[in-house]
């Protein structure tokens, strides 16, 4: 008997070593006690992995919870393991605390793609809906909402409702979250999702305001009423609330207050008008400019810049400045903001030029908006800066940062007229580069320069008009760009025309420069291989040369030569524009095509040479407005299209102003009351003071057990000990209560006793103050006897 019991107390004592071991396993596994780190179950070979089903179905919590590790890992990997759900779903009732967070994670990644299998653990949900910890009672809804079938809508609804009035703010926040996607999962529940959504603006709690401002945003974005009785709430707890509800707050705030206010207004003298309720908003979002979240940011940025007056907008620029060195990703977000502000506050820009300097290695998108701003911030002082800053620019390697460069200096150029030269010479020197993306963008350059007439603005002969043109002309055969040889194609034909004779003697043909028919000779050796675009300019060439100078021989060989190779062009532009000039010319040259064999009389109006000209030379439309530097007037702040530059669909666009802002009594609540003590209440006017004394009784309620009737009537200090019995059985213990409270008032402010005094003789003119200091000596000696009664009371007992 005695072996028995040696064996099974041996048995049990196995028994407890092996439990005491697993136990202290378990909670040691955090700590790399007899095991490895963390980072091993990211280094999970094939046989593990085919291991994890067997260790989900062990009865062991270690093996199951090494098992959990081991799918998370895999899941962050991206690495698709939905085929361990049934397994993982059977451990969702699991006692340990810890299998049960990983098994929710799981499910909130793969309960969409399985909804069937993740119907069979509803009860669990619910029940855990229960849970002493609000950790678990918040994934097990974050779950539940999870599931996508509609069938479970109404469970879904139900849960949500519970958690609503849930004692922990965390429960109540992923209850917010959830509106979101009950609404998703069927959007027949809105009208209950409203009231839920009503019933979580009364929380007090700055963590789940955030979310509901979310739910708000998707379920019911046009009821803003509801909003009405929270709105200054909402205002004073936006400094509470975590960093990404903040911009979510505040974004709707923005709305409501464009929706249901009156426009802040500025009248001739320079006064603003500013709405009490759009100031309080101010106030509350301006400390969020020095937070460390650039999203809370640009939300006060935004409402700043759209809810503020003028005054306040400039307080928007530096807070924007300081994020351009923040990462990459938000110098990318930033900087499209700074392009719509710059069209009101420019002036603020011009002497932060310094922040919008391109580096090397700024993204493509980065490059093109600094240069924008460089643009626009160029004026009379920093111009030198910057045309060194554009040379340099036109050095790179991106092609599109080198285009951009040499429109800017185009654009000094035309803005700054003392610039003309300077840029000019840096224009021309580009004609000579190797790179044949800087000689075409600057022969563009100078063909809006010449269209803008700059030989006007008092440049020197060797940048005027003809000057640059001939260079151009000259420099043709080095120029493969076709866009570029178009230009310059087009500007010799355009700019041809010239009076002007060397020593007397006319050089060229008369009424032309002397190397237009040249350029002429050369496009027309090379006529075969140019591109459409050159050969259509080609065409346009010889013609208006022709009409400068109908009798030159020259010209009228070239010309036919050049019509004859466009009308069997393969370019069916090419042959409609030498048909259409070779009819144009017919009244300028009557043999221009005499060598056609097809040619016939097709009739119609001849126009005479002048009419010709007219139409070839006159009449050309000047240079197109500079459109890269305009920034887009239809985004706004912080929107997707502002930083895409297109036009997005799910873009939240700002609401106008009314004319008229709806009642501000709407917005009153019960936290707009001011709490008043009833001894101060007093003083504020002489009109409450006698309402106050002649209904004082009625709120005071009677306590004949307390030992001391301080505790059953309100008063100061000074007269705290007073007896209500007697104060009600006495007739003129009431006057002198007053006056005691009079002398009260005069110990705190001297002007509210003399407001007080004339009230007293108003009310009371037959008083005097021998009858005050009768009552007073009356009340202390009542007072006294009563005190010696209570000592006798305490003797005796």
């Amino acid at each position: 008997m005695a072996g028995l019991n040696l064996n099974t107390i041996a048995e049990n004592a196995t028994r407890l070593g092996a439990r005491l071991q697993e136990t202290i396993s378990e909670h040691t596994r955090d700590l790399t006690i007899a095991r490895g780190t963390g980072a091993s179950y990211f280094d999970t070979p094939e046989d593990k992995v085919q291991n994890i089903r067997k260790q989900l179905d062990s009865n062991s919590d270690r093996e199951k919870l090494d098992a959990m590790k081991r799918l998370i890992a895999l899941i962050s990997k991206g690495r698709n393991v939905s085929e361990f759900f049934a397994q993982v779903v059977k451990n969702v009732a699991s006692h340990n605390l810890e299998i049960r967070k990983l098994v929710y994670i799981y499910l909130l990644r793969y309960a969409e793609h399985e909804p069937d299998l993740a119907l069979l653990s509803i009860n669990t949900f619910q029940k855990d809906l229960s849970d002493p910890n609000p950790l678990i009672r918040a994934m097990a809804l974050r779950v539940l909402s999870g599931i996508k079938v509609p069938m479970i809508g109404s469970i879904v609804v139900l849960a949500i409702k519970k958690c609503v009035s849930d004692i922990s703010p965390y429960v109540r926040k992923a209850a917010a979250m959830a509106v979101h996607q009950a609404y998703k999962l069927d959007s027949g529940l809105q009208p209950e999702l409203i009231e839920i959504i009503s019933n979580l603006l009364r929380d007090r709690s700055p963590l789940s305001i955030g979310s509901v401002a979310t739910a708000f945003e998707a379920v019911c974005p046009t009821r803003l009423d509801i909003l009405h009785k929270h709105y200054r709430r909402l205002c004073r707890t936006l400094i509470d609330v975590d960093e990404w509800g903040q911009a979510d707050l505040m974004s709707l705030l923005l709305r409501y207050v464009r929706t249901m206010l009156s426009r802040p207004l500025v009248s001739e003298q320079g006064e603003e008008e500013v709405d009490p309720d759009v100031k309080l908003l101010l106030t509350s979002c301006q400390p969020l400019f020095q937070s460390y979240n650039p999203a809370v940011v640009l939300a006060v940025v935004k409402v700043f810049y759209y809810a503020g007056p003028p005054s306040e907008h400039t307080k928007v620029i530096p807070p924007m400045l300081r994020l351009l060195h923040t990462s990459t990703e938000v110098e990318r977000t930033v900087l499209p903001s700074l392009l719509i502000v710059s069209q009101s506050l420019l002036h603020l820009l011009v002497p932060a030029y310094t922040y919008f300097l391109i580096r090397s290695d700024d993204i493509p998108q980065v490059k093109k908006d600094k240069m924008r701003l460089l643009s626009m911030v160029l004026d009379h002082d920093n111009y030198q800066t910057l045309l060194r800053e554009f040379t340099h620019y036109a050095e790179d390697s991106d092609d599109e940062l080198v285009k951009e460069s040499i429109e800017a200096i185009g654009y000094c150029a035309r803005l700054v007229p003392e610039s003309a030269q300077q840029c000019l010479g840096i224009l021309t020197s580009f004609i000579q580069s190797k790179h044949s993306i800087v000689v075409a963008n600057a022969v563009i350059v100078l063909k809006l320069l010449v269209q803008s007439s700059l030989q006007q603005e008092g440049l020197s002969s060797n940048y005027s008009s003809t000057s640059i043109i001939s260079r151009l002309a000259y420099s043709f055969d080095k120029i493969s760009h076709p866009q570029a040889r178009a230009c310059i194609l087009w500007l010799v034909g355009q700019y041809a025309a010239s009076d002007v004779s060397q020593n007397g003697a006319q050089v060229g043909p008369e009424g032309v420069v002397p190397w237009a028919p040249d350029l002429l000779r050369k496009v027309a050796l090379t006529f075969m291989q140019e591109e459409p675009i050159v050969r259509l300019q080609a065409v346009t060439l010889g013609a208006k040369l022709l009409v400068l100078s109908p009798s030159d021989r020259t010209l009228i060989l070239l010309n036919r030569y050049v019509l004859s190779l466009a009308r069997y062009d393969l370019n069916f532009d090419v042959r409609d524009r030498a048909r259409m000039i070779g009819s144009l010319l017919s009244g300028v040259v009557s043999n221009l095509l005499e060598d056609d064999e097809e040619r016939e009389d097709q009739g119609g109006v001849i126009l005479r040479r002048e009419q010709v000209k007219l139409v070839l030379l006159d009449g050309k439309l000047g240079p197109s407005p500079d459109t890269r530097i305009m920034a887009n007037d239809n985004k706004s702040l912080g929107s997707l299209g502002a930083i895409t530059g297109k036009d997005m669909i799910f873009d939240s666009v700002v609401p106008d102003w009314l004319e008229h802002g709806v009642e501000s009594s709407l917005r009153d609540s019960e936290d707009d009351i001011p709490l008043v003590p009833t001894g101060v209440q007093s003083l504020q006017s002489p009109t409450p003071r006698s309402i106050a004394s002649s209904s004082r009784p009625s709120p005071v309620v009677l306590t004949p057990t307390a030992p001391s009737p301080a505790g059953s009537f309100a008063r100061p200090d000074k007269n705290a000990w007073t007896d209500l019995d007697k104060f009600y059985a006495d007739a003129n213990e009431e006057s002198g209560e007053e006056e005691s409270e009079d002398e009260e008032v005069d110990d705190d402010d001297e002007e509210t006793e003399e407001e007080a005094e004339r009230t007293e003789s108003n009310e009371k003119p037959e008083e005097s103050s021998e009858e005050e200091e009768e009552s007073e000596e009356e009340f202390e000696e009542d007072h006294a006897n009563r005190i010696t009664r209570q000592d006798d009371s305490v003797h005796d007992t």
